[in-house]
Parts: structure tokens; C-alpha cells; sequence
């Protein structure tokens, strides 16, 4: 796993319920023997993006189909969180 790859988990709620299955950004990967990596939301809800920060992933960009998103999505950098990447259920593609 590395910065770049699309990824499915089980993206926590803000009252850290167990969400839905959704895909998400992997932004980082710690250092050392804990490797947990920081990951974005992604959402297909363009409503919810926050302009000036939030990132598009647009379906004529010329690298989407390496996405292996289903449509227009934005990664919402305001939703980031770090997890253990054992509960990273799949990898999808890369940004």
C-alpha cells in the first residue's frame, strides 16, 4: 500500500459507529513498526465538496479509468483518518 492507491474500507463514522463500505484515498503511510496509513473519504456527492480544498476526481481526466471509480467523485480531505491497513478490505486503483 502506498500514497495514491484507491482503497475500500469501512470508512468510521464521526461517532465511531462502523460506516458503509466506501472508497477512500490513501494519503500516507506512517513510518516504523506501526505502518497505519492516513486515508480521505471519497464521495460521489458533488454537493459535499468544499471548493479550494477538497479534490475532484473528474471521469474525463485522462487517468480515471485507472480509478476504477464508478463516476465523478471528490476526495474529501477534511475527512481523514488513520487506520491499521488490516482493515483495508480491497485495493481498487490508483490516483
Amino acid at each position: 500500500m502506498k500514497p495514491g492507491d484507491l482503497v475500500l474500507i469501512r470508512f468510521p463514522q464521526t461517532n465511531l459507529r462502523i460506516g458503509k463500505l466506501r472508497p477512500a484515498l490513501v494519503v500516507a503511510v506512517a513510518p516504523g513498526r506501526h505502518a497505519d496509513v492516513l486515508i480521505a473519504m471519497i464521495t460521489s456527492r458533488d454537493y459535499q465538496a468544499v471548493s479550494g480544498f477538497d479534490e475532484i476526481v473528474a471521469q474525463d481526466d485522462p487517468d480515471f479509468s485507472m480509478t476504477h471509480l464508478k463516476t465523478t467523485s471528490i476526495v474529501r480531505l477534511r475527512r481523514l483518518t488513520s487506520t491499521d491497513p488490516s482493515a483495508i478490505e480491497a485495493r481498487l486503483g490508483v490516483i
